[in-house]
């Protein structure tokens, strides 16, 4: 049976082990009982002790009343507990697994929660940590709107550079130094905020105040009060909550913000009235409960405070804060009944039954603050209500303003003489009346929760609090969600620094050619320099919800594009630079924006390919080329980058076009034709000839020219096996043509031919040559 406190914890001694009847056996027998959760006979045999007692033990009373706690037995276990307390005082401690299985019983019968309950944060040493304590009740569910440090609707939205956006507010704390959902780190000394502070998603601001307008302007107003709050300006932050209450009078932790500032203004009629409206308004939340307990406690209302602690216990049963509270408030209510001057009241011994004085099914019923049930056929309007303005200053106040609230009044309780602790927490509804300064109005306890089967219709309940806020379709417009660049819906949407957004691929291309905001001018050097790109989520998520078909409308045109940008047959992307060789490195220093797009499409299609030639005056360049494959890309800074490409095959173009600013060709590859027969025999004697001939004329090279020939094209690479091996011819052939001394056209001449019989003696005539002019 849960808990949520292990019983072998709390043993509770024996005033008088060695009286008469006293069995320190049998005790031991009932304290195993407990120990292994059978606690109806730990009850038995501390009961059949009790009989045998002249007078009754205060000890054996405790443990009794905490075995019978422990079984669900409340009634019979408050009879024992009250017994106790007429022989001695209790002490809150003494009272633990009392509040525990109040709890319970509550949890399970009357809220119909049943399993382990949610807990409260630990901290790292292992102790209740006290501020977790009063944020534990921060586990309503979050919608796409929500701040995940506030938990609020996203006020003044600032977008990370990690893409994940929060309040403006919320990120300004100084307890805030990463991203509490990708733990991404927020350096706020970091140059890239340094220079123009965080800002506000112009985007995403003007769309939550469109389509949240009331609650949006709610929040601004409830952030002030907050502020003002902080200031000890009472006054002030009081006339913030109130204007915010009336935009969005539904919303709950707004609700407990004023009761909370009523608390600090020690206003506690009106701190009952916003409580008791917030119970109403989210009776599973914890803090709601807390706060009326807390209003009720400062009031001196005790008796009430302590049914609000059962809740808050129930709700959270690791709530070690309230826990305790609600301890000391039970040991207070005992106190009051069993003792006057400090003298306890005579008791008659106990001779094995329950206390005549005592009436445990009543004190029993008094545990389930829950009796009112509701009117059949109700309607989703009676669980509305409003909210009206509270003023600083204790007073009367209007019940027809207030349905919900007891009397303006805060008062000490009336607690006779004669009141047993049974009438004081067994007081049906209506019947707990206390005297008032006014009108007497009684004070009820709260409606008997409905199970969700049972509930009413709640149609009429804010969207914010039923299934999270919704965005109305006639406030949707595709419109609102275009690139400014483009002109199109937002594809992959990203957000600078400046807290302008835009297609992640049009404003790389924009910082192509600029460093600077493409709208308001802001530079954005070194968000460049940090290439952090990262897609704004919140809007990514809000364009997948509301505009899914033409989101897909919109990626199914990007595809086409990247489809077409990756046919290497087609349309290639060429680079009019230099030569390059097949298996020759060729670096590249890009800097020219219609490059950089280029190469960056080339990546982004997977292809990693693009082709190289050399200019030419007529056509624009080249009829022949060799494809270049991407190895590694540095960018610098500025958008600047070194790229490491490597040749890969020849190819031949058919014809010339351009795109976005760079030239493309549709091509065909080339290959070496093979032979056969006695040509080939021909073939591999010149191969060899060859390649010991230019070996002999690398090896004679000085020092200094080897060196600078090793750095920039590396060692002169193995004579393969067969020469026809590769499509392309073999490796060392293409390394000699690149590092020998001969004109782009040249080289150009002996790339486009097919026949590596014919290259290799075109090759050969160029190093005689090459080498006779060296001995000269």
């Amino acid at each position: 049976m849960e808990t949520g406190i292990q019983a072998h914890q709390f043993v509770h001694a024996v005033s008088s082990p060695r009286a008469a009847g006293i069995c320190t056996e049998m005790l031991e027998v009932a304290a195993e009982a407990t120990r292994a959760g059978d606690y109806d006979l730990a009850a038995e045999i501390y009961s059949s002790q009790l009989v045998d007692l002249q007078h009754p033990d205060r000890g054996i009373c405790l443990l009794k009343a905490d075995a019978l706690a422990q079984a669900g037995r409340i009634a019979e276990a408050l009879d024992s507990y009250c017994t106790a307390a007429n022989i001695g005082k209790l002490r809150p401690d003494e009272l633990q697994l009392l509040v525990v299985n109040i709890a319970r019983t509550l949890r399970e019968k009357e809220l119909n929660i049943h399993g382990k309950a949610k807990s409260c944060h630990k901290s790292g040493n292992g102790d209740d940590d006290v501020e977790a304590d009063t944020e534990a009740f921060e586990d309503e569910p979050l919608d796409l709107f929500s701040c995940r440090l506030c938990r609020c609707l996203l006020s003044e939205p600032t977008t990370m550079e990690c893409g994940h956006t929060f309040c403006k507010h919320c990120l300004e704390k100084e307890t805030v130094k990463d991203c509490i959902q990708c733990k991404h780190k927020l350096n706020k000394n970091d140059v890239q905020i340094l220079p123009i502070g965080l800002r506000v998603n112009v985007i995403l601001s003007s769309l939550l105040d469109k389509w949240f307008d009331s609650e949006s302007k709610a929040r601004r107003h409830w952030i002030e009060g907050e502020v003002s709050q902080k200031k000890h300006d009472y006054t002030d932050a009081l006339e913030k909550y109130n204007k915010a209450l009336e935009l969005a009078p539904s919303v709950g932790r707004l609700l407990g913000q004023r009761a909370e500032l009523h608390l600090e203004s020690k206003n506690y009629s009106q701190a009952i009235q916003d409580a008791e409206s917030l119970c109403r308004l989210n009776p599973l939340w914890p803090k709601a409960h807390y706060i009326k307990a807390s209003a009720l406690s400062k009031a001196n209302r005790n008796d009430e405070a302590l049914k609000e602690y059962f809740m808050c216990v129930a709700l959270k049963p690791d709530w070690m804060m309230v826990k305790l509270e609600a301890q000391k408030v039970l040991s207070e209510l005992f106190s009051s009944v069993f003792e006057k001057d400090g003298q306890p009241t005579p008791i008659h011994p106990l001779q094995g039954g329950p206390s005549t004085r005592l009436k445990p099914p009543a004190l029993y019923g008094s545990l389930n603050p829950f009796t009112t049930p509701q009117k059949p056929g109700c309607s989703s309007q009676d669980l509305e209500f409003r909210v009206s303005k509270s003023s600083l200053c204790d007073g009367p106040s209007d019940s027809s303003k207030h349905p919900l609230s007891p009397s303006s009044e805060a008062e000490k309780p009336l607690l006779e003489d004669a009141k047993s602790l049974a009438s004081v927490l067994a007081a049906p509804p209506g019947s707990l009346k206390r005297r008032h300064s006014g009108d007497g109005i009684a004070f009820s306890p709260p409606s008997k929760l409905l199970r969700p089967d049972e509930a009413c219709s709640s149609s009429h309940l804010p969207a914010a609090y039923l299934w999270g806020r919704t965005v109305s379709s006639d406030l949707l417009d595709s419109r609102d969600m275009e690139c400014s660049l483009c002109m199109r819906l937002f594809f992959e949407p990203v957000s600078t620094p400046c807290g302008h957004t835009f297609c992640l691929k049009c404003l790389e291309r924009c910082l192509d050619h600029n460093p600077n905001c493409p709208l308001c001018k802001e530079n954005l050097s070194e968000y460049l320099a940090t290439r952090g790109f990262n897609k704004t989520l919140l809007m990514e998520e809000v364009l997948q919800r509301y505009l899914g078909d033409e989101l897909a409308e919109r990626k199914k045109v990007y595809e086409e594009e990247m489809k077409e940008l990756a046919n290497l047959n087609q349309e290639v992307p060429i680079f009019v630079c230099t030569m390059a060789f097949p298996t020759i490195p060729c670096p590249l220093h890009i800097f020219e924006p219609r490059y950089r797009l280029m190469i960056r499409r080339s990546m982004e299609t997977g292809t990693k390919q693009f082709g190289m030639c050399i200019a030419d005056e007529l056509k624009g360049f080249a009829d022949y080329g060799c494809m270049l494959e991407v190895r590694d890309v540095k960018f610098f800074p500025d958008g600047r980058s070194v790229v490491d490409t490597i040749g890969v095959s020849r190819f031949k173009v058919l014809s010339h076009g351009q795109r976005d600013g760079y030239n493309t060709a549709k091509i065909e590859y080339l290959e070496d034709k093979k032979v056969e027969g006695q040509e080939l025999v021909e073939l591999q004697k010149l191969y060899v000839s060859m390649y010991d001939q230019a070996s002999g004329w690398f090896t004679s090279l000085k020092d200094n020219m080897t060196s600078q020939i090793i750095s920039h094209f590396g060692h002169l690479p193995g004579k393969d096996p067969d020469p026809q091996g590769n499509p392309s011819g073999p490796a060392w052939a293409w390394w000699l043509l690149a590092v020998l001394p001969l004109d782009n056209r040249a080289q150009l001449t002996i790339l486009a031919m097919p026949s590596l019989k014919d290259r290799l003696i075109a090759i050969r005539r160029v190093l005689i040559f090459v080498t006779r002019k060296r001995l000269r």
